[in-house]
């Protein structure tokens, strides 16, 4: 039976805990209508990721004039790659064209999109005075960037999206989440054959080395795992109160996981863009963001610790 709009768009979520207020009420319809639009020309959703990267990239370029024609630019564009990135997702689980490439593919693209804009936000300051004094920001705006970038966002949005998985893994189970550890990322890198194989090499790798990196930042959570994977089958056959209590102590860091992804530091970018005091958003990612991921990971492990405590 055909399904309206908004039982397409329900069935597009990931789940009601885990979606931001904006995207629900703005980015998923709009998604979504693309979404459609693209089915109909049977186009992959990967093909839709990798546009997103070149208006991500050219939203970068256009931060890096001062102009607030320039700047409107910038966010037309960054808005258009935030749509196409909710768009593939979406058109992914309506067709079942989900895939591990995908995902990786998708992160990737975020990458670049920041990455571009952080050194659009460094070049542009670069001529600039700090403000309140004499000096120009000169190599220090590339450093503020660079901490900013490389220190700060990308490890708060690896782990953000790690705890959105997990929590997706205990309230909908493993076809719901797409958590991966890095022992079997790895095992699958080894088994690949030595040659003819170099672009999956490289996949396998660096997709492994990510979820490493998640891993070694929460440890009691993979106490915690093991025990459970030890013990269970699957997480369908863990019991119905283990799961209940999980969801309930993760679902209120979920806003946290949220924050650290993409609307609140676009908003941020926008404003401060438009505004002509770029070095205010590298500024609050440093300060205001890396408090708001150090809390979070220290409530998630500590919710890891006492459930490993009653169930393990």
């Amino acid at each position: 039976m055909k399904r309206n709009f908004k039982e397409l768009l329900h069935a597009s979520f990931k789940s009601e805990d885990t979606e931001e207020w904006l995207d629900v009420h703005f980015t998923r319809p709009v998604g979504l209508a693309f979404a459609l639009f693209w089915e109909r020309l049977h186009v992959h959703p990967n093909a839709i990721t990798v546009m997103s990267i070149f208006l991500g990239l050219g939203a970068g370029y256009m931060f890096y004039f001062t102009d607030v024609w320039h700047n409107v630019a910038g966010i037309a564009l960054l808005m258009l790659a935030n749509f196409c990135d909710s768009t593939d997702g979406q058109l992914a689980r309506l067709t079942g064209q989900k895939t591990l490439v995908g995902r990786v593919l998708d992160g990737f693209s975020g990458d670049l999109w920041f990455f571009a804009i952080y050194l659009a936000i460094a070049l542009r300051l670069w001529p600039q005075l700090i403000p309140f004094t004499s000096v120009h920001w000169g190599p220090l705006g590339i450093l503020l960037c660079a901490v900013a970038g490389f220190l700060c966002h990308s490890p708060q949005s690896s782990l953000a999206d790690y705890y959105r998985q997990i929590h997706l893994y205990f309230l909908l189970g493993k076809k719901g989440s797409e958590l991966d550890d890095s022992a079997s990322q790895r095992a699958i890198y080894d088994s690949l054959p030595r040659k003819g194989a170099f672009w999956a090499h490289k996949f396998y790798y660096n997709y492994a080395n990510y979820c490493r990196s998640q891993e070694r930042r929460t440890p009691a959570f993979q106490q915690f795992y093991k025990c459970l994977r030890a013990r269970y089958q699957s997480v369908e056959d863990m019991p119905r109160q283990l799961r209940d209590d999980f969801r309930r102590g993760s679902l209120p860091l979920m806003k946290y996981a949220n924050l650290l992804t993409f609307n609140s530091r676009a908003i941020l970018i926008y404003v401060t863009c438009l505004l002509n005091v770029p070095y205010v958003y590298p500024l609050v990612e440093i300060v205001v963001f890396t408090a708001m991921y150090r809390y979070m990971r220290s409530r998630h492990e500590r919710l890891c610790l006492g459930l490993s405590h009653r169930y393990c």
